[in-house]
């Protein structure tokens, strides 16, 4: 039998593997085909699937994806938050229970999307990693912009850059060219939550709250442009970033290519990335609409839950996904996640919630205040002298989890001025 996938393509070893398989039971395959040179190969194979072997499928794949890990035991307060909610109208337990019904499915988000990327390069598995990780943020801030949360959507946001830059940092070895470009460029967000801050702060606009509006409305379209040159660089420039890595841990494709082989197909990861977004965006609309509520129940500052709590929640997909991706070696994604992570929410995120808010006619703008710019712009500085050498160790990363720890601290005795719902 002719094969036209080569072996050494992922298709071409499902194609095999079918084959094999064929060679082996051809009952489980009863219907034939008059000639093989008549269809192509894709159409070929696929054409043998029965329905039990379907069903099969459909079933070994829930069995992967929601029946394997035990974190999935937090699945039904997904449903709990929605029946709170209609019964009881608890905004404190709804907001509970939604954020604990997000967390498996955001970390088994990361994993469809971990599995994914393994059809793709490191430097396109790393954005699809960032990207789908941070796809809680993104529903949620959307969620909370279309009600008017507009310091919602900032401390959200600002919370999942802290977060990332300070709980994912492992034991690794960075190209330290790459970290370079990585915090110019988180600097370069930094100058852009700082500038509006100061503008206003020092009331210094040519027309009182609306310059800030048009200054943050012109640098988020700078810094979507900035954004997209620098995944066009990463595209450009992976393969020669990556060789130092591979040189030094005498990197082996082949015996690489046989340890990381899927355990989904393409198709099914699609699928599945697919349904648990939905989820995720369903909880989130609850999530949005009881965060006020519950900081009067557990009397606790808005601006806490926002920039510490959620970020968390919303950030398990890359937390977990970066501890994982170190154990397993995988040091090119690992640092994709770690830092392009916070790139993606800062370059890419804020702006674009900016532009979004401009169209539906929500004036967001970029002014996060002097409290909320300073931390971030401490975080910033402290990552990038931990890291100025291009490596990261143990107790590098006790230094920067204390130091969320004093962040966390800050906001959970801040009281956000521009908060409705504060205390």
């Amino acid at each position: 039998m002719k094969r036209a996938i080569s072996v050494g393509s992922l298709e071409g070893r499902g194609v095999i593997e079918l084959e094999n398989a064929i060679l082996l039971n051809p009952s489980l395959f009863p219907r034939k085909v008059a000639s093989y040179e008549e269809d192509s190969p894709i159409d070929h194979e696929c054409g043998k699937f029965s329905p039990n072997i379907i069903r099969s499928k459909v079933l070994s794949s829930i069995k992967v994806v929601v029946l394997s890990t035990k974190i999935n035991l937090l699945m039904p307060f997904g449903p709990m938050a929605i029946l709170v909610d209609r019964l009881f109208h608890s905004h404190g337990w709804v907001f509970v229970f939604s954020l604990l019904g997000i967390i498996p499915l955001a970390e088994r988000l990361g994993y469809t999307t971990e599995q994914l990327a393994l059809f793709t390069g490191p430097a396109v598995g790393g954005l699809l990693y960032a990207t789908f990780g941070n796809a809680t943020e993104l529903i949620i801030s959307i969620h909370a912009l279309k009600s008017g949360l507009i310091r919602l959507v900032q401390q959200s946001l600002l919370g999942s850059i802290l977060s990332n830059l300070l709980l994912q940092k492992l034991t690794l070895t960075y190209h330290q060219a790459d970290t370079s470009v990585d915090f110019g460029l988180l600097l370069m967000a930094v100058m852009g939550l700082l500038f509006p801050a100061v503008l206003h702060a020092t009331q210094t606009e040519l027309e009182y709250g609306k310059s800030q509006l048009s200054l943050s409305r012109f640098t988020s379209c700078i810094m979507l442009v900035a954004y997209a040159s620098y995944i066009v660089f990463q595209f450009k420039s992976q393969k020669n970033l990556e060789l130092p890595v591979y040189e030094d841990k005498s990197f082996d494709e082949d015996a690489s290519n046989d340890a990381e082989a899927p355990e989904i197909s393409m198709w099914e990861s699609m699928i599945w990335i697919s349904i648990l977004t939905g989820g995720i965006s369903i909880l989130s609309e609850y999530l949005v609409k009881t965060i006020e509520g519950a900081s009067k129940e557990f009397q606790m500052p808005v601006s806490f839950l926002s920039v510490i709590l959620l970020p968390v929640v919303g950030n398990a997909a890359e937390h977990v996904g970066s501890v994982m991706f170190a154990i397993k070696d995988k040091l090119d994604i690992s640092l994709a996640v770690a830092v392009g992570s916070s790139i993606q929410i800062s370059m890419f995120m804020i702006p674009f919630c900016v532009v979004v808010g401009w169209i539906i006619g929500c004036p967001m703008d970029l002014n996060f205040l002097p409290f909320e710019t300073t931390s971030l712009f401490m975080s910033v500085i402290i990552v990038a002298f931990m890291l100025q050498n291009g490596t990261s160790n143990y107790f590098k990363g006790i230094v920067l989890i204390l130091c969320y720890l004093i962040v966390s601290a800050s906001y959970f005795e801040h009281i956000d001025p521009m908060s409705v719902g504060e205390l």
